[in-house]
């Protein structure tokens, strides 16, 4: 079949096959590890000249040259396609379009041969198809320049053995593709969660007789958390919390619709209970039966004067309250209603709470009881309390403290869920 397979031993074959297996491993580049393939089957079986053809989203009788042992220059026919020369019909076109292994032991070419340059001097040709998805898309040529050099019982073997590289080959290239998408949606993903970030408060409010500090924390580039804080006559202060169902970009975007109908109701400030009759009206109006997603959010309206607190909950985690002055945590469970943009017609009772100096007190999203242990158990509302048992801490200092439970809890897995945390203390 060649000079080089006559003249060493199998144990020289072998070698050289051990260190192409090994060279071919290292390849994270499907153009260096062609070239390098191209380069250690030479050693093995000496060719006189190999073309490599290709009829991806060409119509027969059109084909593409991809590879040639008579370039000087080397074309990357992933990334160059426009410089690969194209043709109409001929030999290599029925062989390409023919979908079966062809070896020719005697070739004669007709004059009017399209691919006359490449086929020209040689007498022996083998046709190898190369198979994707049951379809032949590609074919590598043998060339020889004496007329029956191809030992026929070779012939099975070279076949399994080209498709099992092109099927390696194919796999850097998926490979690089899906890289090359990630990095471009997680571009993107990262310009939505810069967006989604601009929709927040800048910083905190100055809230007369309260002293606050907030956590935000996508789980990806961007989440559906959201909190706001809404300024109102006579010393008030709107307090919102919600949470997107779902996570990453839908989810933040849904969070950027919800934030757009909280700030454009056109009337004077409502209370806790109408502004989530609002938005729920505005977003099941919109988005019940074409998406399943939903909102939870806890609405509260804080009067600096007095240390009132009146809210309203739809659908979400309660706030933990802890009274100082006697030590009781209290769960702001008074008044429950239905998560936003599931029932058109839902209201949504208030309650009120009177507040104390020192009383602390976290709003926050499922993200944070939710996080999980390497085990997968929860951290739960008790250990957000026992945090609450610290009363001599300020906003942040308490805030600081439940993160770090949080993330020794969870040992270093990453968050699941969105994490956002506000905690108030009553000054």
């Amino acid at each position: 079949m060649s000079p080089n397979r006559e003249s060493t031993t199998w144990q020289e074959r072998l070698d050289v096959i051990v260190d192409m297996m090994r060279d071919m491993s290292r390849h994270t580049d499907p153009q260096a590890m062609v070239r390098s393939y191209g380069e250690r089957i030479q050693q093995l079986q000496s060719i006189d000249r190999r073309l490599s053809l290709s009829r991806r989203g060409l119509s027969s009788p059109q084909y593409r040259i991809t590879r040639s042992t008579t370039w000087d220059e080397e074309i990357n026919p992933w990334v160059e396609s426009h410089r690969l020369p194209m043709f109409d019909g001929g030999l290599l076109s029925d062989l390409i379009h023919g979908d079966k292994a062809v070896f020719i032991g005697d070739l004669s070419l007709a004059h009017d041969e399209p691919a006359m340059e490449y086929l020209e001097g040689h007498r022996s040709l083998l046709a190898i198809p190369m198979y994707d998805q049951g379809q032949v898309l590609n074919m590598v040529i043998l060339l020889q320049k004496e007329p029956n050099a191809f030992e026929t019982e070779q012939i099975p073997d070279l076949v399994w053995r080209s498709n099992l590289f092109g099927k390696a080959t194919n796999s850097l290239v998926l490979k690089e593709e899906l890289r090359r998408a990630y990095q471009e949606l997680d571009r993107e993903m990262k310009v939505v969660g810069e967006i989604q970030r601009s929709l927040l408060p800048i910083e905190l409010p100055k809230i007369p007789t309260l002293d606050l500090a907030v956590h935000y924390q996508p789980a990806q580039r961007a989440g559906g958390d959201y909190y706001d804080f809404f300024p109102m006559p006579h010393g008030k202060w709107g307090i919102f919390i919600a949470d997107v169902s779902g996570h990453g970009t839908p989810a933040a975007v849904l969070m950027a619709v919800t934030h757009c109908i909280a700030h454009t109701h056109p009337g004077p400030p409502l209370p806790p209970g109408k502004l989530l009759e609002y938005i729920n009206q505005h977003l099941t109006a919109r988005y019940i039966g074409v998406s399943s997603t939903f909102v939870t959010g806890f609405y509260g309206i804080y009067d600096s004067d007095n240390r009132l607190l009146t809210y309203a909950c739809a659908g979400h985690n309660p706030p933990r309250l802890k009274r100082c002055q006697d030590g009781d945590l209290v769960s702001l469970d008074g008044a429950r209603g239905f998560p936003l943009g599931i029932m058109a017609e839902a209201t949504y009772e208030v309650a009120e709470l009177q507040l104390g100096e020192g009383d602390q007190i976290i709003f926050y999203t499922d993200g944070i009881t939710e996080a999980q242990s390497v085990d997968g158990q929860f951290f739960g509302t008790e250990r957000l309390d026992d945090e609450l048992k610290k009363c001599s801490f300020q906003a942040k200092e308490l805030m600081n403290s439940v993160l770090r439970s949080v993330e020794s809890f969870s040992g270093g897995r990453p968050a699941d869920d969105d994490r956002t945390m506000i905690v108030a203390r009553v000054i």
